[in-house]
């Protein structure tokens, strides 16, 4: 089997939806299964809706349009899916009787968005003779924990997606299953996180031990550098998961940072495509990667918080960072880069919402100030302690730039540099570096 995500850009309308079956048909002989998002923009409108609910204010009739329109771009009935609709404007009435959404219900009001991309694409390639069937993929065995907005397969979930896939899939028929969405032991449907659905392609491609897992996005594979901010950024023809890994989590807009996990567990290779360019080779991501080049390629992450924790009671003193880690993981604090004194720790960490809580709980243990607004810019490659002269290249680059650096972070055994600066440098931090690494 070979299964095939197609993202939100992928699958916006009908025209796009028209390249992402003809790029199917050219692997219909690999028994392919095809992963869907959301049409691009619908997964907001639905967050929207749902919050406009909640204070009262429940209308449906963005959403409602916005998936009538791509049914009769494709030449479907355009009230094919009203089902779903009404079920949505039904759910809207709730939370604005209530004026609350719960993370359960916003997972559930998000599910639409897969659910109704998939039956129209189902809908499309049947016309076009490919045959298919939508499946929700909680139907087929993507059963998760109850972790709503991050919810996770359960361990073993394997044995029961083949069993599904064996008994519920029709030979001959191309299953389109939705990505993004699961469904706990007790039917209460979840999310895996925004931006999901690579990562429900691969828990898939696992599942059915699939020969390859292809992420079709709209970049040509995954880049040298975000080509929104550097024109010249250029594909990375191969890599390693662990290089991958790296770049998801620190910002790279093309996987989404638990895609390769399940990935790696089989040893699955993932190819990430253009569907406005299939004829493209893209990045093929395996565990090896590919030829050793000093730099991979540069992520940035903005928006991000600082906590510094200043206390002389730290000098000398096993536990202390114990102490405040065990603070952090109780409030669910993920940490991404920390820098430490003989008297202060500084940690960086996504905004969250409970950022004053954090800090009160800190205090006990020194003086906390918080820093936002932000950027974390990494530094991928394969044996970058072994490149002599890359630190005067990336600092060289930025002094000239004129950019302060907050927080440095690279372990003896890293594939990452990381550096912190300001969410306002980070347009001429990127390009300067891509010139100094790559030019």
């Amino acid at each position: 089997m070979l299964v095939m995500k197609f993202g939100g850009s992928s699958l916006a309308n009908g025209q796009q939806i028209q390249k992402a079956c003809e790029i199917v048909k050219s692997r219909r002989d690999r028994q392919p299964v095809v992963v869907c998002s959301a049409h691009k923009g619908v997964t907001d409108m639905l967050i929207n809706a749902a919050r406009a609910a909640a204070a009262g204010e429940p209308d449906a009739s963005k959403i409602t349009e916005r998936q009538r329109g791509v049914l009769r771009e494709l030449g479907a009935d355009e009230w094919m899916l009203d089902p779903y609709l009404r079920e949505i404007e039904d759910l809207l009435r709730g939370i604005s009787l209530v004026r609350e959404v719960s993370p359960r219900v916003l997972d559930h009001m998000q599910s639409f968005g897969e659910r109704m991309s998939c039956r129209a694409v189902a809908f499309h390639f049947t016309r076009a003779g490919l045959k298919a069937e939508a499946y929700d993929a909680f139907e087929l065995g993507f059963i998760t924990d109850d972790h709503f907005g991050q919810a996770r397969p359960v361990k073993g979930y394997e044995a029961g997606m083949k069993a599904a896939f064996a008994h519920k899939v029709p030979a001959g028929v191309i299953p389109v299953v939705t990505g993004f969405i699961g469904k706990t032991e007790r039917g209460e449907i979840t999310t895996v996180g925004r931006n999901g659905s690579d990562f429900s392609a691969t828990v898939i491609a696992a599942g059915v031990d699939a020969v390859e897992c292809e992420i079709w996005t709209d970049t040509d594979g995954v880049m040298t550098a975000d080509p929104n901010l550097v024109k010249d950024a250029r594909n990375i023809p191969t890599m390693s998961f662990a290089e991958a890994s790296e770049l998801a989590l620190y910002g790279g807009r093309v996987l989404h940072p638990s895609t390769l996990l399940p990935a790696v567990k089989k040893n699955i290779p993932v190819r990430v495509l253009n569907t406005n360019h299939p004829e493209h080779p893209g990045t093929v991501i395996t565990e090896k990667g590919g030829v050793e080049t000093p730099v991979t390629s540069i992520a940035h992450k903005s928006g991000q918080a600082v906590l510094t924790i200043e206390s002389a009671v730290m000098l000398g003193q096993p536990g202390f960072l114990a102490r405040v880690f065990d603070v952090l993981g109780r409030l669910k604090v993920d940490v991404d880069m920390i820098s430490t004194s003989e008297v202060t720790v500084s940690i960086t960490c996504a905004p969250i919402t409970n950022l004053v809580e954090v800090k009160e709980a800190l205090e006990q243990h020194g003086r906390v100030t918080i820093a936002e607004k932000k950027s974390l810019l990494c530094i991928v490659g394969k044996d970058l302690k072994a490149q002599a002269g890359l630190g005067a290249k990336i600092f060289g680059a930025l002094s000239q730039e004129q950019i302060n650096v907050e927080m440095i972070s690279h372990g003896a055994k890293a594939i990452n540099l990381s550096l912190l600066v300001d969410d306002q440098d980070v347009r001429r931090a990127v390009p300067a570096l891509h010139r100094a690494l790559f030019s």
